[in-house]
């Protein structure tokens, strides 16, 4: 929610009071306008769900074929997914590799170890706020669905995953896509699609009770169970609170997640429903830390919240917080039509509601529509900026495959309508009445339709995806005018693979995405609709032994809107488009098995990424600095994890990550240098198995950071002109920020299963 909140934007010190009533009058009638084409859909969509559950009440079919239903479960994904024969370039990271670090780190920080993969977090110890970069890509550029269901945030296009925490627990498999990847639902992959399957074929009754602790007073406690297949229907849920104190001073967290699914299986057809979601309050860290000594001395010092109260000395608001609830429904059918035609539906609706406080000194009361007090045109004050949204649509997909080729037709078609708004709560000199400061709309459709094609020809695999997407996007704000924007993209892709021999094969591919501007980006002057050419060249190598995969990539990027390094007034990042840029590099992952116990999974990313002929306005001038290196994105990215396996029963991983010297901005300044880091995780997992009622229990342990390594995962640059300190003189002044992380911490985890 952050991002997204953040922008909904303060009105202009130029608006008239007038002129801001007025503005508000027409977002509330445009506001009762889409709430009631909302309430239609809503009922539109309610009515299908009920046809569905009326065929599922009238069913006769009562047997069913484990393999088939897993058969079935699959299509729920395979549109957003790419396959063993696809030249796509992609890591599966299954539930089994996420278990053993699963003790109340966010997933960002679980999958920091796949290639091209830079995560950090804000708390500093990977609960709360956390993010995920890929191939130098931030999170508005990763394409995530859930199901096959967008979880993009629309207008921001970030993905928040402190709105669904513990999430992991309930996953079944991960899919990173790098690159432009195959078609999917949602914002345009711009350097990776996550593609996130939850659980929901347990054939078998369970229950688990899973218990974590640790450093900086974290803890984590979940409860799930199933049913197990009875007639055709098994039901899974799951509870859990997340709560941590954090790495960065009040940088606290308070998570609460549920998950549920209800299935209904049979060879020919599965109905799925979903219904999971959160709620969280963490305080707020999202301003990092300038000043060098309190960097080098006092590491967790957090500005968020901070003022000077009556008596000259500095306070902090206890309420600097983020708040946020977000509900999730899904509703699945897949069904076999004959053995070579599936299909598979799905409605979806998101709920999200919150809003984020904070305190603001000496703040213009005309600035909120308030008014003076006894001559009082300034004050300190509370405020909340809240969003109220919607989300919701419908996604299909139809299933051709032969042993020879597999055909994928789909598409979805997606609404959201938000509310952005926002309040004063609190003077010093006095409680307002109802006050709204601003009241802004934002409302989006999102439709897409594709088609896949791949065709097995002797030894080659030939593959083309074809996507034509429609953006329809209104906006109002105080801070931009009025947006009216329709963006019509077509995303060809297409490619070979080639199978030497049972352990060789190569591949090569070619893409198209096209991604429109962010919310925010209307806000910053930075409009255009951004262009990327995608070439991937690969090989896979499989054996008993070892896999690995070996590609190389040239992504060139016209409009690219590229992080600045900046944050806006409330800790936002702010993008540029930075005209004509590129990405080129190689990735390299294995997995060695050396013997019976020991095994290796190296991963590293090689690559230049450069802005083309880079404009920046340096003391006055506007000067061309030439081919600059793209903020964020470090040329060199390593991972590993060593595993230690001395019984069947046990498990001891190191995991290793290292990251290169990487810019914040675009300017290759040596003042926005983040230096290169290199940390290392040590992870212990125990299953003690009883098999007498309580089948057993698992004793988990994770060290972070074992060595104790002093580092910044994150930061912020700017730039301002001085033209005030010598009048008559520009001179361009830089800052930078950063955001520390914990040295050496642990958790540690006790699960029962029965």
């Amino acid at each position: 929610m952050k991002t997204l909140l953040k922008k909904s934007g303060k009105r202009k010190a130029g608006c008239s009071k007038q002129e801001a009533g007025s503005q508000m009058l027409e977002a509330e009638s445009w506001k009762q306008e889409v709430r009631g084409r909302q309430q239609s859909i809503f009922y539109f969509l309610f009515s299908i769900l009920f046809s569905l559950f009326s065929v599922l009440s009238f069913s006769q079919e009562k047997t069913q074929d484990t393999i088939k239903v897993n058969q079935l479960n699959e299509v729920t994904v395979s549109s957003v997914r790419a396959k063993g024969k696809n030249p796509i370039t992609y890591t599966n990271y299954s539930k089994g590799e996420i278990a053993p670090r699963n003790l109340g780190q966010d997933i960002p920080v679980l999958l920091n170890f796949l290639p091209s993969v830079v995560s950090t977090t804000d708390a500093g110890n990977g609960v709360g706020y956390t993010y995920l970069r890929v191939r130098g890509a931030d999170g508005s550029r990763i394409n995530v669905t859930l199901n096959g269901i967008p979880f993009n945030d629309s207008e921001s296009q970030g993905t928040f995953f402190v709105n669904l925490p513990d999430f992991a627990s309930s996953l079944e498999s991960v899919q990173l896509q790098r690159g432009v990847g195959t078609s999917t639902n949602g914002a345009g992959a711009f350097g990776a699609s996550l593609n996130m399957q939850t659980k929901t074929f347990q054939e078998k009754a369970y229950a688990e009770i899973a218990n974590a602790a640790g450093s900086f007073g974290t803890r984590k406690h979940t409860l799930s169970f199933g049913t197990g297949l009875h007639n055709n229907v098994e039901m899974n849920a799951r509870l859990s609170n997340i709560a941590s104190d954090g790495f960065i001073d009040r940088a606290s967290s308070n998570l609460f997640g549920y998950f549920f699914n209800a299935n209904y299986s049979t060879e020919k057809r599965q109905i799925k429903f979903f219904a999971f979601g959160g709620k969280e309050k963490t305080y707020q860290a999202w301003y990092g830390l300038e000043d060098p000594e309190k960097l080098k001395n006092d590491r967790t010092y957090n500005v968020a919240g901070m003022y000077t109260d009556e008596f000259g000395n500095t306070q902090f608001y206890d309420d600097e917080t983020d708040n946020y609830t977000q509900n999730h429904f899904q509703l699945h059918w897949s069904e076999k039509w004959s053995e070579k035609w599936v299909s598979n539906s799905a409605l979806h609706y998101t709920l999200g509601k919150g809003y984020f406080e904070q305190y603001r000194e000496d703040e213009t009361l005309a600035d909120y529509n308030l008014p003076d007090f006894n001559g009082n045109s300034v004050s300190d004050l509370v405020r909340k900026r809240w969003l109220d949204n919607d989300f919701f649509g419908a996604t299909f997909c139809l299933n051709y495959r032969t042993p020879k080729t597999d055909i994928l037709i789909g598409g979805a078609a997606n609404r959201y309508l938000g509310d952005h708004f926002g309040e004063v709560v609190w003077t010093q000199f006095y409680i307002p009445n109802a006050n709204r400061y601003y009241d802004n709309i934002g409302n989006k459709d999102d439709v897409n339709v594709y088609a896949k094609a791949s065709h097995q020809l002797g030894k080659w695999n030939v593959f083309a995806d074809l996507q034509y997407r429609m953006v329809f996007y209104e906006a109002t704000s105080f801070r931009f005018d009025d947006v009216n924007d329709t963006f019509l993209f077509f995303n060809p892709k297409m490619g070979l693979n080639y199978k030497l021999n049972e352990k060789n094969s190569f591949y090569g591919f070619f893409g198209v995405a096209n991604k429109e501007p962010r919310r925010d980006d209307y806000e910053n002057g930075s409009a255009k609709p951004e262009q990327l050419f995608d070439f991937e060249l690969g090989w896979k190598y499989n054996s008993k032994r070892a896999t690995l995969t070996a590609n190389a990539f040239y992504m060139n990027y016209r409009d690219q809107l590229v992080l600045t390094g900046a944050l806006n007034d409330v800790g936002s990042p702010i993008f540029t488009n930075s005209g004509s840029s590129y990405r080129l590099g190689l990735e390299v992952e294995s997995l060695i098995t050396l013997n019976q116990k020991l095994s290796l999974n190296p991963n590293v990313t090689l690559s230049q990424n450069k802005n083309r002929d880079f404009n920046f306005q340096r003391d006055g001038i506007l000067q061309n600095l030439g081919n600059t290196d793209i903020a964020f994105s470090p040329s060199i990215i390593f991972g590993n994890r060593f595993t230690y396996q001395p019984i069947k029963t046990m498990q001891i991983s190191l995991f290793s990550k290292y990251v290169g010297k990487q810019f914040m901005g675009n300017i290759d300044s040596q003042k926005s240098v983040l230096d290169a880091f290199f940390v290392n995780d040590l992870n212990f997992t125990y299953q003690w198995n009883i098999n007498k009622g309580l089948k057993s229990i698992v004793f988990s342990a994770l060290v972070n950071n074992i060595f104790n390594v002093e580092y910044e995962s994150n930061g912020y640059f700017y730039t301002f002109d001085d033209d005030f300190s010598n009048p008559g003189t520009v001179i361009t002044q830089e800052g930078a920020g950063y955001y520390p992380q914990a040295g050496i911490n642990f958790l540690a985890g006790l699960t029962l299963n029965f």
